[in-house]
C-alpha cells in the first residue's frame, strides 16, 4: 500500500511517499481502506520528533480515518464489511489501508462524505473527554476556548453551543474571530488586540466562565485562572505557549478551581471506546440534525502531506487540513 512515512525529524520535507505492507489485525481490530484522513496537530509533533509513538502503535503518521471495512472479527458488533466507518487510531492513518480498533470506529454521519466523517473522530474525542467528561461542562456553564479557529477550536464551539452553553473564543485575527462567531460562540476575542480576561468579565458580569479550555499553557494560565467563576475548571490539552507557569495558587485554594491535562493517544481502547459510545449517543444526533457540522479549511492529495504540514504550521487555517487518500 502507500502511505506517507517520516523519514527523520524535521521539517515537512522529511514526508516522504512509500511502500508498506497492509497492516496485520491484532484482536479487537478492523482493517479500513481508507478514503480520508485529518491532520491534526500531534502529527506535527511526532513529526518533529517531539511526540513518541506509543508502545506497538505504526510509526506512521495520522490520528484519524475514514473508510469501508474490509477486514477484522465483526462477531457481535453493529458493522459489517463493506461499511463506511470513521475512526481514532493511534497512528497509521496516512496510508491506504489502517487498522483501527473495532471499538474506536463510528459510523460516518448520514449525510456526510467520507472526507467530512474522517475530519471528525480526533478533534470530537478530545473535546468530549475534556470539556464535558473531565471539566464537566452542564446546566448553563460557560466556555472558554483558547483557539477558536483550530480544529479542536471549531469542535468546542459547535458542541457546547448545540447543546445550549454560552462561549466565547480567542483567535489571532478578527476575520478568525468572525469565523468563531458564526459557528455559535457569543465573542470572538482577538488575542493580540484584546485582553480574553476582561472581555470575559464584562460579558459574564464579573463573575467569570465555568470552563477553559486551554490548548496554549505557558502565561495563559494565570490569566485564565483570573477570568474563572468560582469552582471554574480548565481543561489542558497542549502546551504550545509553553509548559512553564506562575500562577496565584491562593486563588486556586480560596475558590475551589481545579486545573487538569490529559493527552489521548496513549489511553486505553476501553476509555477511548465509552468516548465513542457517548459521542453517538450525545452528538452524532446533532451532526445529522445538522446543527454541527464539520469544518474544513482545505484538502490534499496523501502525496502532498507535506504541503498539509506546512499550512498546519502557519496557523492560517480555520477548522481541519485533510487528505484524500482514495478519491471515490
Amino acid at each position: 500500500m502507500r502511505a506517507i512515512e517520516i523519514k527523520q525529524a524535521g521539517g515537512p520535507e522529511v514526508l516522504q511517499l512509500c511502500e508498506r505492507p497492509v497492516p496485520v489485525l491484532k484482536a479487537g481490530e478492523v482493517l479500513i481502506k481508507v478514503h480520508a484522513a485529518g491532520v491534526n496537530r500531534p502529527d506535527v509533533l511526532q513529526r518533529l520528533g517531539h511526540y513518541p509513538v506509543p508502545p506497538g502503535a505504526s510509526d506512521l503518521p495520522g490520528l484519524e480515518v475514514a473508510g469501508e471495512i474490509v477486514d477484522g472479527d465483526l462477531n457481535g458488533s453493529p458493522f459489517k464489511k463493506g461499511d463506511m466507518v470513521c475512526a481514532l487510531v493511534q497512528g497509521g492513518g496516512y496510508a491506504e489501508y489502517c487498522a483501527a480498533p473495532l471499538q474506536q470506529c463510528l459510523p460516518v454521519p448520514a449525510g456526510l462524505s467520507a472526507l467530512e466523517a474522517a475530519s471528525l473522530p480526533e478533534t470530537f474525542f478530545t473535546v468530549w473527554s475534556n470539556v464535558f467528561d473531565r471539566a464537566r461542562l452542564s446546566g448553563d456553564e460557560t466556555l472558554l476556548v483558547q483557539g477558536g479557529s483550530s480544529g479542536i477550536g471549531v469542535t468546542a464551539i459547535q458542541i457546547a453551543t448545540a447543546l445550549g452553553h454560552r462561549v466565547f473564543a480567542t483567535a489571532g485575527s478578527d476575520d478568525k474571530c468572525r469565523a468563531c462567531e458564526e459557528l455559535g460562540a457569543e465573542r470572538g476575542i482577538n488575542y493580540r488586540t484584546e485582553d480574553f480576561v476582561a472581555v470575559v468579565k464584562e460579558r459574564t458580569g464579573g463573575k467569570g466562565v465555568d470552563v477553559v479550555l486551554d490548548m496554549v499553557a505557558g502565561d495563559y494560565l494565570a490569566r485564565e485562572i483570573d477570568c474563572l467563576a468560582d469552582d471554574g475548571r480548565i481543561a489542558l490539552i497542549a502546551l504550545l505557549g509553553g509548559a512553564k507557569a506562575n500562577v496565584d495558587l491562593g486563588q486556586v485554594l480560596r475558590r475551589r478551581l481545579s486545573i487538569s491535562g490529559s493527552t489521548l493517544r496513549p489511553r486505553p481502547v476501553a476509555f477511548k471506546a465509552a468516548i465513542a459510545w457517548r459521542l453517538q449517543e450525545k452528538v452524532w444526533p446533532l451532526i445529522e440534525a445538522g446543527k454541527i457540522r464539520p469544518v474544513i479549511f482545505k484538502t490534499f492529495p496523501l502525496a502532498q502531506a507535506a504541503e498539509a504540514h506546512a499550512l498546519m504550521e502557519s496557523s492560517t487555517h480555520v477548522g481541519k487540513i485533510m487528505l484524500q487518500v482514495d478519491v471515490v
